[in-house]
């Protein structure tokens, strides 16, 4: 995609720098040889059945999106070994922290894609993903930023169309104006049932919930989290 290209799309811009501190030398290699060994090529035709990308049996499927250090997607993937992983994160920092836990166990049910996730959302068929995690995605708090969150109708439409009937979207996030925007965006969409019952469903972190760094930042700084679950109608 060229940059022209990128910055036509309505949504592409909802990370911001691609890179930080230069890599060692250890984890250049990794991204020489092993990323490539996991990325999702997306100039060719998704299979007709997703399992098919892993090199085991999977049952279910489950795409989260910016995984930053890779904490909770490496949970997931040990402990749920019938379901196949994909993971989107374009800092080369944090994709480079993933692979270095790939390449120390193995973890053969997680695919990675390195690059915007719309470009992943619309290469997916329709009705293949039983779960889409975006969990404390950057919440560009500057109002005049905040046609760059992810959470839009263009890219709930896209949840929608690659999720299967029934499918769940779970965001979380400690920035009060993101979760109101989700819930309101999810409400006029009118294609995701909010599952929540009582403040203690919204309030209590998801089952297995391992914490994320981002997490703990928002603990220490005196910030309560959301942990929303939307069901595909």
């Amino acid at each position: 995609m060229t940059e022209e290209t990128r910055r036509s799309r309505a949504t592409e811009a909802f990370f911001g720098r691609r890179k930080g501190k230069p890599l060692r030398e250890q984890q250049v290699e990794r991204m020489s040889h092993l990323l490539p060994q996991r990325k999702l090529d997306l100039s060719t035709e998704p299979p007709a059945g997703l399992e098919a990308l892993f090199p085991v049996p999977v049952t279910r499927l489950r795409l989260e999106i910016g995984f930053g250090g890779g904490e909770h997607l490496a949970h997931r993937a040990r402990n749920a070994p019938d379901t196949g992983f994909i993971g989107v994160e374009p800092f080369v920092n944090s994709m480079a922290k993933l692979l270095a836990v790939i390449e120390a166990e193995g973890l053969p049910n997680i695919r990675v894609y390195d690059d915007d996730a719309t470009e992943l959302l619309d290469w997916l068929p329709a009705n293949c993903l039983d779960q889409i995690d975006l969990l404390y995605p950057d919440p560009w708090p500057k109002k005049r930023h905040w046609k760059r969150r992810f959470v839009s109708q263009v890219n709930l439409q896209r949840f929608h169309r690659v999720l299967k009937p029934g499918g769940l979207f779970c965001f979380a996030s400690d920035i009060d104006s993101y979760v109101n925007w989700t819930l309101a965006h999810c409400r006029d969409h009118g294609g995701f049932e909010w599952q929540a019952r009582c403040s203690a469903d919204w309030l209590t972190p998801y089952e297995g919930w391992p914490g994320t760094r981002y997490e703990a930042k928002a603990r220490r700084e005196g910030r309560s989290s959301a942990y929303l679950t939307f069901r595909k109608t």
